[in-house]
């Protein structure tokens, strides 16, 4: 087998209006599956609205808002949500899912150089 790498993913799209987020899900997890490390997930611009646990998807929809927070407890992810995003979309602490915290673009600074890859999904 090849050496591990350590992935950052940066997500620009919501969970409900983009299929970025659920592809960028399923990177995670096969990435997870084959031996590789996410360290962070940054989540920018419309991305903010993965971490709102206000949201409420259909009953037949996925719900990724839960989804990003169980893998990001489950693979100890760093699931970050920018500041300014955040607060232009009137996403504050109190309303954040579990495991997401919110901070600014240095962390999305840091994963690009310390991490192998950072892949990006959606525009």
């Amino acid at each position: 087998m090849n050496q591990p790498m350590k992935f950052g993913i940066l997500i620009n799209e919501g969970p409900f209006t983009h299929q970025a987020s659920d592809s960028a899900l399923r990177f995670a997890e096969a990435a997870i599956a084959k031996g590789h490390k996410i360290a962070r997930v940054f989540f920018y611009n419309d991305g903010v609205n993965n971490a709102n646990k206000l949201s409420e998807p259909q009953s037949d929809d996925r719900d990724l808002v839960s989804l990003w927070s169980e893998l990001g407890k489950e693979h100890d992810i760093d699931l970050v949500v920018c500041i300014a995003a955040a607060l232009r979309r009137g996403i504050k602490d109190e309303v954040l899912k579990d495991g997401f915290r919110i901070s600014g673009l240095g962390q999305l600074v840091e994963a690009g150089i310390e991490n192998d890859r950072l892949v990006v999904f959606g525009d």
